[in-house]
């Protein structure tokens, strides 16, 4: 393996002036206030305090940008952690998800370093909508209990216990909060929609204006509703103390699968996010440098801490709309949030929680991929198709992503083996009289597809009919495009079955991989290298010998 680790920002560097500054620059203003109300929601909604998120932004969108394969990913805590970050904290701990963090970072950087980031893509559409749809209903109902003012304590992380515990809760529905949960929601939604018209509202983001708006209104008249001040006090003006999490062998063993989800969750979210990136700014990212990169990212960020953290398909379109084009605006980005822990985190006890519990809203409505769920859009699909869509989607709810990833991987590979299974044929070859012999005792067939495990069973129309009278039987394997060694076993059944009747089997038309697989294999030496021609027409020359010499043994 040839380790390479060169990051994007190395490429942009030579040539970059002052006017590729300036822009980066306003970008990463930009891009670092939206991400303080993000990463404060996020955070929250995770079980964490918002000082949390606000550091997993500062340290891993700094490293993302300072060692990514991408020239305009942004890093940091995401909405679809949300749902296995609360899981891990309601469950095991905060200390707990700190090494289950770090420990998806070391998966993360060795999924780059080994140069596995293409096969992140293998994952069906089918999986990633379910999956990514089921996140976006999980953290909804996250945001219940804030949005509603129920003031749950703790809510579970377990659907069914969560559902119980949120609808014992209904009678004690705070108006107050509802109401500002509600306007916010209102104004955050149709100034996303009116920032599309006017150009000035695009220079805001909407989860900026509508924290300031509510912010400032708590501030001047107090508003009746919880706050970040009165649930966790004042956000620190200084750095967190930096220190590494306690290890055993009995939390590796609950942590283990958790941190596996973290770090499928985080490559497949980063390399979408770069993936939409590149068409939007005409460029080509580097998979395994930005796995890497995300894997350094998670590392480090739980030792300030941070949790888990990837790239940020909002914040990165944001960044490229406002002109960021380097690597340095995502450093600029962490910059600026750093600037505002250090100046403006007292004003961060005003906001309302009910403000960022909307905000969490619409970043889960926009999450979902809606439209695919619909059942128009579903009935233009295969059955497999919808099967392992809804399946992923409603256990991803009921179950957790980790379990909704295992079962949609499964029913789409056992569906994908169905369907090349399907694919491989075996049909007999009708041969002229003066080709077969009198007595018909040639039998050709043609087998199409590919010869593996799931299609082994194609050949038992040969090894259970009782042709006992044909002396040589053909197997015509031009168009088979692969053969695993389950057929190879197969084929090597059908030759010593063939033998104990006394009848030779030839082998025809094979193509490179079905060959070398053949001869590797010492197949070749036992099936006979005469028996192993190059066309149809030099095996039905081979068997007519074959024919010959049976006849000659039958009259000596």
């Amino acid at each position: 393996m040839n380790f390479q680790f060169h990051p994007k920002l190395l490429d942009t560097l030579p040539g970059y002036g002052r006017d590729a500054f300036v822009r980066d620059l306003s970008a990463g203003v930009t891009v670092g206030v939206l991400a303080l109300p993000l990463a404060m929601a996020f955070a929250i909604a995770s079980g964490m305090p918002p000082v949390a998120g606000i550091w997993t932004a500062i340290v891993a969108g700094f490293l993302v940008s300072l060692l990514g394969g991408s020239k305009v990913q942004i890093g940091g805590p995401t909405g679809a952690f949300i749902p296995i970050v609360y899981g891990i904290v309601a469950n095991l701990g905060v200390a707990d998800l700190l090494v289950a963090t770090m420990m998806s970072g070391i998966m993360l950087f060795a999924l780059g370093a080994f140069r596995l980031g293409n096969m992140i893509r293998f994952i069906p559409h089918t999986v990633v909508t379910g999956f990514t749809s089921g996140i976006a209903v999980v953290i909804a109902l996250s945001q219940i209990n804030d949005f509603l003012g129920l003031r749950i304590d703790s809510l579970p992380g377990e659907f069914f216990a969560k559902i119980k515990a949120l609808y014992a809760a209904l009678p004690n529905l705070h108006l107050p909060t509802l109401v500002i949960s509600i306007a916010s929601l209102a104004i955050l939604i149709a100034w996303n929609r009116k920032a599309m018209r006017v150009r000035w509202m695009r220079r805001l983001p909407g989860p900026l204006a509508v924290l300031i708006i509510f912010t400032a209104l708590n501030a001047l008249i107090g508003l009746p509703t919880e706050t970040i001040g009165s649930r966790f006090g004042d956000i620190p003006q200084e750095l967190p103390a930096i220190g590494l999490p306690t290890l055993t062998l009995e939390t590796l063993r609950d942590i283990i699968t958790p941190a596996l989800a973290i770090a499928l969750l985080g490559a497949i979210e980063s390399l979408l996010s770069a993936r939409v990136a590149d068409s939007q700014i005409d460029d080509r990212h580097n998979p395994n440098q930005e796995l890497m990169a995300q894997g350094v990212a998670n590392i480090l960020a739980p030792l300030f801490g941070g949790f888990a953290a990837t790239g940020a398909i909002a914040r990165t379109a944001t960044n490229i709309k406002s002109g960021g084009s380097t690597p340095v605006a995502g450093i600029v980005h962490s910059l600026v949030l750093l600037a505002i822990v250090f100046v403006l985190a007292p004003l961060a006890s005003h906001i309302p929680l009910a403000t960022l519990s909307a905000i969490v809203v619409v970043v889960a409505l926009n999450m979902g991929d809606w439209h695919s769920l619909s059942p128009r859009e579903l009935a233009r699909y295969s059955n497999n198709y919808r099967y392992i869509l809804l399946a992923t989607f409603l256990v991803t709810i009921i179950f957790g992503l980790t379990l909704a990833v295992e079962l949609g991987m499964l029913l789409a590979s056992l569906l994908f083996i169905y369907r090349i299974a399907d694919l491989t044929r075996i049909e007999p070859v009708a041969l002229a009289a003066e080709e077969s012999g009198d007595a018909s005792r040639i039998r050709a067939w043609k087998l199409s597809g590919s010869l593996f495990f799931g299609a082994a069973n194609k050949l038992e129309t040969l090894l259970l009919a009782p042709d006992n009278h044909a002396e040589a039987t053909i197997l015509d394997i031009g168009k088979v495009i692969s053969i695993d060694t389950t057929g190879l076993d197969i084929l090597q059944t059908l030759h010593r079955t063939l033998e104990k009747r006394g009848a030779t089997l030839l082998l025809c038309n094979a193509d490179k991989q079905p060959a070398s697989l053949i001869r590797r294999s010492g197949f070749l030496e036992r099936l006979g290298p005469e028996n192993f021609l190059p066309n149809l027409a030099a095996a039905l020359e081979r068997a007519r010998q074959i024919q010959g010499s049976a006849e000659k043994a039958a009259h000596t």
